[in-house]
């Protein structure tokens, strides 16, 4: 009986082991920042976030190819919650990578920042499992309240202060939302667990306007964390405000929790209205690329440019749930990584014109092909991922993406897809404009921080490689979401 109780418990600390290593390391860095001066030289603080992630990134492998498991009654281990996690792992330690010259520049707390960004990090791996609706509730909430935080960190700047403001009330409007659709499932079922919920429902006892009315406000407050139309409005300033590396997170971290969460939900929860949820989305989802695309064209602000950019390509990946029975899950999965790569890249080029007395403007990139070739060359590949030309990443991800939609004969989407494909090229080309046909302002080489050249060496090598031999990757998340459904 004692071995057979070791042995349980060894599993689940296996199980929950990426979660586990994150909680410890933010806490180490907390402790450690807590008891050295702030004065002292912090350089330590983001090789110990980055040391943290690698090791709760390989604890994610090891676990790659085990069959679905439940945990503690309200986790559930399956393909989908490892692929989002690994793309979180990833994302969040390219951006502890980049941050550390800017907040060396900006801020003298910088282990709280890095600790923050770990347990927001840990709240990304908590709801891309979560089977429980107060588990979700409670890490959507937890990613949320360190979300905000990170956003106003720079107290003394009155951009990150507002920034911050505005994000907390919407985001707080829309969460009492998605609770109040939460408390509205219970009260109709009796159950938070997500399969139990289906079971009752699908039992024929419950009204379907409720249930449609249910579904609705869960979906507004998950659609916030995506930064879907119309619940986006928050996000053009609080990327504008906020600490550059925080705009990086909030570009991606949000949007793998979200979409892992909203996927599990409408599948385990409600699959008996997938009619209903599937029409819903098809709106959103070319509301969302139109609307980001079409503003993001009248941007002079670089970040709010990638903030509606960042919008549009939430109405992309919606088009993977779409067509969820066409393999849309899959390619929702494979373009979160593809965009990971070109818009941190994006980013870590914004954060390196960012340094010194240079500015975020569209205009301050004139002549950046003969004051840093590299940095140009760089910004030229992202930006054209990100419009999906190949033989860059986006390209293939954007394929993979329609090809699901013909599938399920959504031809008319894949044709607004396309359409807001060429748009997206028009402002993104403005920005190659300014790089490459405009003469410099100033004749002053641009410095790099050696940080910020690695983070931009990986992320060009990721829209490159993963463009021309998708290959490398498209099949182990084929695998883990044929697991997922069981099969």
């Amino acid at each position: 009986m004692l071995g057979d109780t070791t042995q349980n418990l060894a599993l689940i600390l296996w199980q929950l082991s990426p979660e586990l290593i994150l909680l410890l390391t933010g806490l180490i860095i907390l402790l450690v920042d807590a008891i050295r001066p702030h004065q002292a030289d912090q350089g330590w603080s983001p090789y110990a976030a980055l040391a943290g992630l690698v090791v709760a990134l390989v604890a994610c492998i090891t676990l790659l190819g085990q069959p679905p498991a439940t945990v503690l009654a309200v986790l559930t281990l399956d393909g989908l919650a490892l692929v989002a996690k690994i793309l979180a792992l990833v994302s969040v330690g390219m951006v502890a990578l980049f941050s550390g010259p800017y907040m060396q520049e900006h801020s003298r707390h910088q282990g709280a920042f890095y600790a923050l960004l770990i347990f927001a990090t840990l709240a990304i791996t908590l709801v891309a499992g979560a089977s429980n609706l107060v588990l979700i509730f409670l890490a959507v909430d937890f990613l949320s309240i360190t979300s905000y935080i990170l956003t106003g960190y720079l107290r003394e700047d009155r951009r990150s202060s507002e920034a911050a403001i505005k994000y907390f009330l919407y985001g707080a409007a829309l969460s009492a939302m998605m609770l109040y659709g939460m408390s509205l499932l219970f009260g109709l079922t009796g159950a938070t667990d997500l399969h139990a919920i289906a079971a009752q429902l699908g039992a024929g006892t419950t009204e379907h306007v409720t249930v449609l009315l249910a579904m609705l406000f869960v979906m507004a407050g998950l659609g916030f964390k995506v930064a879907a139309v119309p619940f986006h409005q928050w996000a053009p300033d609080a990327y504008e405000g906020a600490p550059t590396p925080v705009t990086a997170f909030l570009s991606l971290g949000p949007k793998v929790a979200g979409f892992a969460v909203l996927a599990r939900f409408l599948l385990f929860a409600l699959p008996q209205f997938q009619v209903d949820w599937t029409t819903l989305l098809l709106s959103l989802s070319a509301m969302t690329m139109t609307g980001g695309n079409l503003i993001a064209i009248w941007q002079k602000n670089i970040k709010r440019l990638l903030a509606y950019s960042s919008i549009a390509q939430a109405g992309y990946l919606m088009i993977g749930l779409v067509a969820v029975s066409g393999g849309g899950l899959a390619s929702l999965l494979f373009y979160l990584a593809v965009y990971l790569f070109a818009n941190l890249g994006a980013f870590a080029v914004v954060l390196a014109m960012s340094r010194g007395e240079l500015g975020e403007q569209i205009e301050d990139y004139a002549g950046l092909s003969q004051r840093s070739p590299g940095l140009a060359l760089a910004m030229l590949l992202f930006l054209l991922s990100l419009a999906g030309i190949p033989p860059l990443a986006g390209f293939v991800g954007k394929v993979n993406l329609f090809v699901a939609a013909v599938n399920e004969g959504l031809i008319w989407l894949v044709v607004v897809g396309v359409l807001n494909s060429v748009i997206s090229l028009y402002y993104y080309l403005q920005v190659v404009r300014q790089i490459y046909l405009l003469p410099p302002t100033s004749e002053e080489p641009v410095s790099i921080p050696r940080p910020i050249t690695t983070t931009l060496l990986i992320a060009t090598a990721g829209v490159l490689v993963l463009g021309i031999y998708p290959s490398l990757l498209l099949p182990l998340i084929e695998t883990a979401v044929q697991a997922f459904f069981g099969g």
